[in-house]
């Protein structure tokens, strides 16, 4: 016997006829709401299992520059793959609950995976307060709040604090970011992180110096650890 349809199953299937959710990467109908892509481009999605291994090409990626407990990025992001699109939406296409999703889907993958069940806290990598009002919201925080749902962990956010609003701090070279740390971001509050294991949350992966730099500002807390992850890691 089938079970009778609730109110807000009724309405929402209702309203999904009049405003259909769209896949973010070619605008074909979706097939629930809870999702991001259709079947034909999530199939052609380019998914890393990198958290299943601690020794993984995320973390090579951050080796001597910046200890880290763990590091995985949910997709690779390369010209063709959905997953461009998706990011593309949720930073200009006024579309966070993108990063909701995206972040609420790998959380759910890294609960039990090694290197990531003692996380403590998620923190986002932030935006520039300039920035944030003029886009309405940080990306890396909307993928960072889905992240720490999953985890069933503490979000925190406006602790760790960008001071500059320029993209030219990973452009310098090595020393000279180190060098600039204090003056890109700071802790508000170091005692708030004292020797907790914190999950560093942004969009992608590249060089690597933008998480180089925050990590380096979060490991000013005593005692604290770090692990990282993100929506994606550029594929070389």
């Amino acid at each position: 016997m089938n079970a009778i349809p609730s109110a807000r199953q009724l309405w929402s299937g209702f309203m999904q006829l009049i405003y259909p959710e769209l896949c973010v990467a070619c605008g074909s109908d979706l097939p629930y709401s809870a999702t991001c892509f259709c079947m034909r481009c999530k199939s052609r999605l380019s998914v890393s299992d990198m958290y299943k291994c601690q020794d993984n090409e995320f973390v090579q990626r951050l080796w001597g520059r910046i200890p880290v407990e763990a590091g995985a990025a949910a997709y690779y992001f390369t010209r063709e793959s959905p997953i461009r699109h998706a990011i593309h939406h949720l930073k200009y296409r006024n579309k966070p609950e993108i990063g909701l999703i995206l972040g609420r889907e790998f959380g759910r993958k890294l609960r039990l995976a090694e290197g990531f069940h003692t996380v403590d806290v998620v923190v986002p990598v932030p935006l520039h307060p300039k920035k944030e009002r003029l886009r309405g919201y940080n990306q890396s925080a909307m993928f960072a709040q889905g992240l720490a749902e999953a985890l069933d962990k503490p979000l925190l956010t406006g602790q760790l604090v960008r001071n500059t609003h320029t993209n030219t701090q990973t452009q310098k070279k090595r020393m000279e970011r180190f060098q600039n740390v204090n003056a890109m971001f700071s802790l508000r509050n170091p005692a708030l992180l004292r020797g907790k294991h914190i999950l560093l949350a942004d969009d992608v992966l590249t060089t690597g110096a933008t998480l180089e730099i925050c990590g380096q500002a979060l490991l000013q807390a005593e005692n604290a650890r770090l692990s990282c992850a993100t929506i994606a890691i550029a594929a070389r």
